[in-house]
């Protein structure tokens, strides 16, 4: 196989973009870098092509009418607040084991139903988000901040290699591995990118 070969048999985690404001371009270039399946919404779908980005499907509201190029499928959610949702349930239905979903906007109570059905990595500006089981260790260097979303959710909980600087923030002590050990099934953590 040569290098520039494309990988389209579903290997590799599809990418959903959902917005590209403050997004860094480095970075986006590592997410296309084995040619993923590209899903973005509508309201941005101009903005990926105008960088040269090919699309495979444009998510829009079943009221808007979207042109679009050649090749591309439309799927089509109930309205805007929908698009994560019809995205997820199409990448699942079409077997994709894992998606990056580039936004601004994380809530994670969006994404909890479809935890056990897709790995699932969100970039939210310049934070890597995404669901932990209890258990769960990485290495890290020092000085690198770990975030956890909803800690008044969770329950027995107690960490490993982190120091504590307020609720929801944490640092790495030392190079090494850090981890988490709590009640319910999985979290969402965050780090800097």
């Amino acid at each position: 196989m040569s290098s520039h070969h494309i990988v389209r048999e579903k290997q590799e985690p599809a990418l959903l973009v959902m917005t590209m404001d403050h997004f860094n371009e480095e970075y986006l270039g590592q997410l296309l870098e084995w040619s993923p399946t590209i899903l973005v919404s509508a309201k941005v779908a101009e903005k990926v092509l105008s960088t040269g980005i090919k699309i495979d499907i444009i998510i829009t509201p079943e009221n808007e009418l979207v042109n679009t190029q050649e090749h591309v499928k439309i799927l089509a959610a109930k309205d805007d607040d929908d698009i994560l949702e019809a995205a997820l349930k199409h990448l699942i239905a079409e077997g994709y084991p894992a998606v990056n979903i580039i936004t601004n906007h994380f809530q994670a109570k969006e994404y909890l139903f479809y935890v056990d059905m897709i790995d699932l990595v969100v970039f939210d500006e310049d934070k890597k988000i995404y669901p932990i089981k209890s258990g769960f260790s990485k290495w890290q260097t020092k000085g690198e901040d770990i975030y956890i979303y909803h800690p008044e959710m969770i329950h027995e909980f107690s960490v490993s290699g982190l120091e504590k600087i307020n609720n929801n923030h944490y640092q790495t002590v030392k190079d090494g591995f850090f981890s988490f050990t709590f009640e319910p099934p999985f979290i969402f953590i965050a780090e800097q990118l």
